[in-house]
């Protein structure tokens, strides 16, 4: 009787978890190591978590690889962030660091510094009434903050801070 009481508990443990993996799912793409962290959140036996991660990777539900692919594409294109940063939250989220540098590899050169082209562009608004060294050091901090690279940074200072007059000379 024990036995079939065990087996039947470890029946509804196994499909708590698997509601639980299907709902983090369905709002968007996790890591193994987000839907791992999640399960454990809410008491799933860690040879039930095993169960569960084993049978969504084997069925592609699961998939580190195809996960930073889509986190670094979103982050660069649409969070307007570099490299540097795209690479702390892939690991944050459990990434390996081959798989991030794989994902990290698909970023175009261009593409990431038309994004810190774009993040200035809009930040400068809000810098126009500054003092231009103290609009260059605050944009400066904003890109490095994003994750975008000293040489980036550098040049797309010159493209902007060339292209908008503050009509006081200083420089």
């Amino acid at each position: 009787m024990t036995s079939e009481r065990s087996a039947e508990e470890r029946a509804t443990q196994v499909e708590v978890a698997r509601k639980i993996a299907l709902d983090q799912l369905a709002t968007r793409a996790r890591s193994e190591l987000e839907l791992r962290q999640k399960m454990a959140r809410r008491n799933v036996p860690e040879d039930v978590v095993e169960e569960i991660i084993a049978r969504f990777t084997e069925v592609g539900l699961i998939d580190d690889a195809a996960f930073a692919q889509a986190l670094t594409a979103s982050r660069a294109e649409f969070g307007l962030r570099g490299r540097a940063r795209i690479r702390q939250e892939l690991q944050a989220k459990g990434i390996d660091r081959e798989v991030a540098d794989e994902a990290l590899a698909e970023l175009d050169p261009e593409d990431e510094r038309e994004a810190a082209l774009t993040l200035a562009r809009r930040r400068m608004r809000s810098l126009a009434n500054l003092e231009r060294h103290v609009a260059r050091r605050r944009l400066a901090g904003v890109l490095a903050r994003r994750g975008f690279s000293r040489g980036i940074v550098s040049s797309v200072l010159e493209d902007v801070l060339a292209t908008d007059s503050w009509g006081d000379g200083s420089g």
